[in-house]
């Protein structure tokens, strides 16, 4: 047991979540135990992207090594952050001294709280070309964000420029986080258990933070 706080930033898998349904496989009375079948868009609720979602490179789920999935992470504080904003470098300058190559970063935009809204998907902050090389300059391992994708995913371009620049420069993502309001520390430690998905171009994760 960790003496640790543990933080659960994990969305629940529902089928209230765009690309998941759940259908009754198994029951007690009939089978002699319940299950269900569960059908799962692989960018679905809490989830992760592989380079192979924009083919950046041949990497998949499975083969992310999984010591990239610990990490040192700085929680920044992007609260004010309006609808449809673009986060820059300025959006970072808290830490702009501080983070160190391998070390990871969760934006706290609040966005979470919008979950089942138009706006969570259509009006989301978004990271900006210019912070998505920042980011593969300072060697950031991983990047964790609230809204559903790092980029305008009504935008094909933009979307495509933006995943592909922080593939580029091995930026595992993190997409679809909640409860960081919880975490109390500005540094503190990141993990994120991807589902093994052989040659998986995305999968849903397991969030947690240590503090």
């Amino acid at each position: 047991m960790t003496d640790k706080k543990v933080i659960d930033l994990t969305l629940p898998i529902n089928e209230n979540v765009a690309g998941v349904s759940i259908e009754q496989a198994k029951t007690l009375d009939r089978d002699g135990w319940n299950a269900t079948t569960l059908h799962l868009y692989s960018h679905s609720g809490t989830h992760m992207d592989a380079p192979m979602h924009f083919e950046v490179n041949d990497q998949t789920m499975d083969t992310i090594p999984v010591n990239r999935l610990i990490s040192q992470a700085w929680v920044v504080d992007l609260k004010h952050i309006q609808p449809s904003e673009s986060i820059t470098i300025a959006h970072l300058k808290a830490i702009e001294n501080k983070i160190q190559k391998g070390q990871s970063i969760l934006l706290h935009t609040g966005w979470s709280k919008r979950l089942g809204t138009k706006v969570y998907r259509d009006e989301l902050p978004r990271i900006s070309p210019e912070l998505a090389h920042w980011l593969g300059e300072k060697g950031v391992n991983m990047l964790g964000v609230e809204p559903p994708s790092v980029a305008d995913v009504n935008n094909l371009k933009e979307v495509t420029e933006v995943h592909t620049i922080l593939m580029q420069n091995d930026i595992v993502i993190i997409e679809g986080l909640t409860n960081l309001e919880e975490i109390s520390k500005e540094k503190i430690t990141l993990i994120a258990l991807p589902l093994k998905v052989e040659k998986g171009d995305g999968a849903p994760a397991r969030v947690i933070v240590l503090e």
